[in-house]
């Protein structure tokens, strides 16, 4: 099992020279991937700016958005950043899609929330793939839209989705999942992953799915606080205590609470865990390091 890192991207005190250190820190390390996740109505660095700075920055790691929500993006001009943003980075782009749970976020950009939010995401996919492949994108124009990206077809497309339908529907055209578990708890990653697995199996898909999942850590000398502060903070638009109610089930908020929840997701068939912290702390990467040995 691969083992990746979110840049700290939803925590405070995240600047330039902080992106710039995390970034190279998790290139030089035992780590897989480097992800940012989307938000809009947050003290967060915007998503597609960032991985881009961090493209920079690196060599070596996969560049991840762990899932873009995607219905809230023009396709068009989506699908040309990332073709960018996949020549920039050598072709080490993953991108996860979704559709997101804050309708808070699609309000602030002017986007709608409705119940056509999974429709207009796989017609976005299948607009995106166009330009990819060259195709024409309106009448009268002669050009496709470039750059294209270097990886073939396009950077891989991953469902980011924590609930059964979105999986579910997903297997018509995502290359795998992006998902989180909130403890983790075994039981809760292998549902998914052996959701997913039916699901691409019954869609007639000769690859099976990759599976990748996540969770919140701290591991510094004042962990457990640093990590409830975090919930707190970010899960405030769930209500005033979602923070504190769920605190108890985030169990990786120390060193020995990290390696059991590594274990978790690999002994339920993760192919790759990517752990988010929750602090801007750069040596909380060389921890993760000594962690992993």
């Amino acid at each position: 099992m691969q083992v990746g890192l979110h840049l700290p991207v939803m925590a405070p005190g995240l600047d330039r020279d902080g992106i710039l250190e995390w970034s190279r820190r998790i290139d030089a390390g035992p780590f897989s991937t480097l992800a940012v996740g989307e938000r809009i109505n947050f003290p967060n660095p915007e998503a597609m700016v960032t991985l881009t700075a961090a493209a920079v920055a690196t060599e070596r790691v996969k560049l991840a958005f762990a899932v873009l929500v995607l219905p809230m993006h023009r396709p068009v001009l989506l699908a040309k950043q990332l073709a960018t943003l996949d020549v920039l980075s050598r072709g080490r782009l993953s991108v996860g899609v979704g559709v997101g749970g804050r309708d808070e976020d699609y309000r602030a950009v002017g986007a709608v929330w409705d119940h056509r939010l999974l429709g207009r995401l796989e017609d976005s996919v299948a607009t995106m793939r166009r330009v990819w492949r060259g195709e024409i994108m309106a009448e009268g124009i002669e050009r496709p839209v470039e750059p294209f990206p270097l990886q073939k077809g396009g950077p891989e497309l991953m469902i980011g989705a924590l609930f059964a339908q979105s999986i579910r529907r997903a297997a018509r055209w995502a290359d795998g999942i992006t998902s989180f578990s909130f403890g983790p708890t075994a039981e809760d990653v292998a549902e998914k992953f052996e959701l997913a697995r039916n699901a691409w199996s019954q869609a007639g898909r000769e690859k099976s799915p990759r599976l990748v999942t996540g969770f919140w850590f701290a591991l510094g000398p004042n962990g457990g606080a640093q990590l409830d502060s975090y919930l707190e903070r970010y899960l405030a638009f769930m209500g005033p205590t979602a923070g504190r109610d769920l605190a108890p089930f985030c169990i990786a908020r120390s060193a020995s609470g990290a390696r059991e929840a590594i274990a978790r997701c690999r002994d339920a068939g993760a192919d790759e865990v990517l752990l988010t912290p929750t602090t801007a702390d750069p040596d909380e990467v060389l921890r993760l390091a000594d962690l992993l040995g």
